[in-house]
């Protein structure tokens, strides 16, 4: 691990014991990557950072699927990731970021999350109804893979030797072609009730299975949705039926009784499918 540089943050408490993959025990390779994304990479680590790809990016390249983006993860704060590289622009309150521009393309950075009591002020965490409606914690790695959502998206690939780095089962998780919750199911659903529909939306996409204690809660905490301000929910609406999976998509909405929580109109008034159409 690299040594600590000024704003960089190790936990105290802390010791997971991640499994790391060899480059040759996994398929991922260098050229599908996105050359851009890999700048990002290479810059970072030449700075002294830690920088991995992470979430999405490593997980559809394990299940053969092209990659819409590619995300980075690392252990520089978000003015430290502006300063090496001037084509970057930071955005965000709620979750600060860092955005790399190459022409059309551009790649976000973001700096590892630590949990939320570890906030000194309002500014960097803050909750309500037990919902995190700020997230500016900022930790290591470890305190980063604790703080994502299915053990598929807490899969780094590091850079720096080309393997990738499991802490949860993911690798394995893919392997069975199941999604599953990393930590207590209902406490993270809890936390960010758009998690109820990333678990339909991810399951769809890949053609998962959502597993068992996963799943469970799913129905129950539909109606926490109703508190999600709309732009959220429009957004993770395009991602359900812009993406080749729309009816997948619907038919597990249905299941898990979550489509009376993403329509403008009673259902008595207009078809599901109506106010589906109108909501995107």
């Amino acid at each position: 691990m690299l040594g600590d540089k000024p704003g960089q943050h190790q936990s105290r408490t802390l010791q997971l014991q991640p499994v790391r993959i060899a480059r040759d025990e996994h398929p991922v390779s260098r050229a599908q990557i996105s050359k851009n994304a890999l700048t990002v990479l290479y810059g970072l680590k030449k700075a002294g950072y830690q920088a991995c790809l992470v979430g999405g990016g490593v997980r559809d390249l394990l299940v053969d699927i092209k990659p819409k983006d590619f995300d980075i993860a690392t252990d520089a704060l978000p003015e430290e990731v502006r300063k090496v590289f001037r084509n970057c622009r930071l955005i965000g309150r709620r979750f600060r970021l860092a955005h790399v521009h190459f022409g059309r393309e551009i790649i976000e950075v973001a700096t590892y999350r630590a949990a939320h009591d570890k906030a000194e002020t309002s500014d960097q965490a803050s909750t309500k109804d037990a919902q995190i409606v700020r997230d500016n914690v900022f930790g290591n790695r470890d305190e980063d893979a604790l703080r994502r959502d299915f053990s598929i998206n807490a899969l780094y690939y590091d850079i720096t030797d080309f393997s990738i780095i499991d802490y949860f089962g993911g690798f394995e998780d893919i392997a069975k072609r199941q999604l599953r919750m990393i930590g207590t199911p209902d406490q993270r659903y809890r936390e960010d009730p758009v998690r109820l529909l990333r678990a339909v939306r991810l399951a769809a996409k890949l053609d998962f299975s959502i597993e068992k204690a996963t799943a469970e809660p799913i129905s129950q905490l539909g109606p926490l949705l109703d508190n999600v301000p709309r732009a959220r929910l429009f957004e993770e609406m395009l991602k359900l039926f812009q993406s080749g999976h729309a009816q997948r998509s619907y038919e597990m909405l249905q299941q898990y009784d979550l489509t009376q929580h993403l329509l403008l109109w009673p259902v008595e008034v207009n078809p599901v499918d109506q106010n589906l159409v109108e909501l995107a």
